[in-house]
């Protein structure tokens, strides 16, 4: 007996929810999969793949991203943001509220959802930006992915950084509450002594190890005297991952991005002003701890911060340039590269770039390969290796902190919802994704 159905994946080495690799098939159809065997006969599909030689990884849910819309689509767009996404392998994103106007109540919400809807490629989220005066908007927005607080390294009304302030945002309501930590007060004074200073390089010491450590302990204490949900995005120290090594509550989460596990201040001499994010590059000995903190599970899983500007803004003399770089086209066969290099396996890379993501923020059916979750699917290549080329990103930004990086795992197929939405080397700009759900994740007991 045959049956018709969408799309069947054959001879792939498949990532399993638990792990493992396998060599099977896979059947896909109406968005889900259907099964997930060393192999499926007796059935016919709209369309075959043979993935014999390939990698069969969940989709990346990349859940720290800025992408510029509404207000300041001249650096990205939801589109090219979304076309990038799918070049990389991601399949999800959680975007941030950092927008003109920011994501501060349900009006901008809505309109973010309304133009997503439009123009992604991919599956979507939106956090909910913390004020001084918006505890009621956080506790009543939705669908919200979280609370975002900027303790530091902004300005204007998304800045709270007086502790009364914080105290109040996590003593009311359960939702998941994220945090920028970087102490404004040191960055403030800091800014002050190192005044003057051209070089970008000084942009570490300004916001130095301590800047971020201040901030993360604050957030901590206030967490542990709620239990409140709390995850602490891009961790770049290793004095933070020492903190969480001692004393991590089983309610709190931490994330890490690639160029903090792969560049440091010696980026500065090489890429100068490109190599300029909050929270800073760090040190060799902070690469090497924040590794081990993600290997050992102290730091939670991975995220781009993709927070793009163009070239010219980037010409522009310190302190005079903005910080903050692209990733989510290379993120993916960043990590795998590292892998293939020996720093942790493939299985880690699928479980720290999908399936702990989409737990933390319990975001249902998403995260493994396996029947009646979403085909969220990426196929990737890890025999092939690909330098990293200004000319083929899609990013509007249109530069990369890893331009000439020699990279394998790339994505040859990338699958939102069933649908193929990258392939060839092309993005399928047809392809819509949808809305993201999400499931309060109750404290461990």
């Amino acid at each position: 007996m045959t049956s018709s159905h969408s799309l069947l994946i054959r001879r792939a080495n498949i990532i399993l929810a638990n792990g493992e690799l396998s060599i099977g098939d896979v059947l896909i159809d109406e968005g889900q999969i259907l099964d997930v065997a060393s192999s499926i006969d007796n059935v016919t599909a709209a369309r075959e793949i043979d993935a014999q030689g390939l990698n069969l990884l969940p989709g990346v849910i990349d859940p720290q991203v800025h992408f510029r819309e509404p207000g300041l689509e001249h650096k990205e767009d939801l589109f090219t943001a979304s076309c990038a996404c799918v070049k990389g392998g991601v399949t999800s994103f959680l975007e941030m509220p950092n927008t003109r106007p920011p994501t501060i109540s349900q009006v901008e919400m809505d309109d973010k959802l309304e133009r997503a809807a439009q123009k992604c490629l991919v599956n979507y989220g939106f956090f909910i930006g913390a004020t001084l005066d918006n505890v009621a908007d956080l506790l009543a927005v939705e669908p919200a992915c979280g609370i975002k607080i900027f303790m530091g390294s902004m300005g204007g009304k998304l800045l709270v950084d007086e502790e009364a302030v914080l105290d109040g945002i996590f003593a009311r309501g359960k939702r998941l509450i994220a945090v920028h930590a970087e102490d404004q007060m040191r960055i403030k004074q800091r800014r002050e002594q190192f005044a003057g200073i051209h070089d970008p390089a000084i942009h570490s010491q300004i916001q130095d190890n301590q800047t971020a450590l201040l901030a993360t302990k604050l957030a901590l204490k206030l967490s542990k005297k709620y239990q409140r949900r709390l995850h602490i995005l891009h961790m770049s120290t290793a004095d933070e991952a020492d903190l969480l090594r001692e004393s991590k509550p089983d309610w709190v989460t931490a994330e890490v991005t690639p160029q903090h596990l792969l560049l440091n201040v010696s980026a500065y001499e090489k890429i100068g002003t490109l190599a300029q994010m909050n929270p800073p590059l760090r040190t060799t000995h902070d690469n090497e701890v924040l590794w081990q903190a993600l290997r050992d599970g102290v730091i939670d899983f991975i995220a781009t911060d993709h927070a793009p500007h163009l070239l010219e803004e980037k010409a522009k003399e310190y302190p005079n340039t903005p910080s903050g770089m692209p990733g989510v086209e290379t993120s993916l066969p960043l990590m795998l590269t590292a892998a293939v290099e020996g720093k942790c396996t493939v299985s880690q890379v699928a479980n720290w770039m999908s399936t702990a993501v989409a737990k933390a923020y319990g975001i249902p059916n998403k995260g493994a390969i396996a029947p009646g979750y979403d085909a969220d699917l990426v196929l990737v290549d890890l025999k092939k290796y690909r330098p990293v080329l200004r000319e083929e990103l899609l990013s509007k930004s249109g530069w990369s902190p890893f331009e000439g990086w020699n990279l394998t795992g790339w994505p040859v197929v990338t699958i939102v919802g069933g649908q193929i939405a990258y392939e060839k080397g092309r993005p399928n700009t047809e392809v819509r994704g949808q809305a993201l759900r999400f499931v309060d994740t109750p404290l461990p007991s």
